[in-house]
């Protein structure tokens, strides 16, 4: 299959882009808004990590700037009833550590935030998922500090920066402020310093 691909951009969508490789063949790539957020822009040269699913009607290619997306996406998708979108949507709502922190300790909260995917689909995915990630080395953290962590990306949202804003900005914010209200008044600061 296809690992990853390395090309030109040719065009940056909503949901996609495109990517013209040396031999002149233009790939539609989806990816999460975080990922497409992070390109170069159009005639810049990008590489992404590639996930090819097949369906009857469709080739579908899904790109990733980390070999750690892909692995967490390709997980996503074994779990029966998450589709690549609904993989998408997981990976758009926090960083990929602490997806996997969450779905390692059991907290379905983060799972539950994505549309199409309600309390027993989330539960199924720490089910499916819980030892894989042990096995991987990712163990769950205390769950309090992922309510925080979820309860500032929350309120920030509710103030209105769009989901990736407030993620970036969290991931900002120092590890060692701890509390929802502490980190998020920290935030704040940071972005009325812009």
């Amino acid at each position: 299959m296809i690992s990853y691909i390395e090309g030109t951009i040719e065009l940056k969508a909503e949901k996609f882009t495109v990517i013209r490789t040396s031999g002149g063949v233009g790939y539609k790539v989806f990816s999460p808004d975080d990922v497409l957020s992070k390109l170069p822009e159009k005639g810049s040269t990008a590489r992404l990590w590639t996930h090819l699913y097949v369906r009857e009607d469709a080739l579908d290619l899904y790109g990733f700037l980390h070999f750690a997306e892909l692995e967490l996406f390709e997980m996503l998708i074994s779990v029966s009833g998450i589709g690549p979108k609904g993989a998408l949507g997981v990976l758009g709502i926090a960083p990929c550590d602490t997806i996997k922190k969450a779905i390692a300790s059991g907290d379905t909260s983060y799972l539950t935030r994505v549309s199409g995917i309600g309390r027993k689909t989330a539960e199924k995915i720490v089910l499916e998922l819980r030892e894989k990630m042990a096995g991987k080395g990712v163990s769950g953290v205390e769950a309090p500090e992922l309510r925080d962590e979820a309860d500032a990306l929350d309120a920030l949202i509710q103030l209105g920066y769009s989901p990736r804003e407030a993620r970036e900005a969290l991931a900002r914010v120092p590890k060692e402020i701890q509390g929802a209200e502490k980190r998020l008044k920290e935030v704040l600061k940071m972005l009325g310093k812009k």
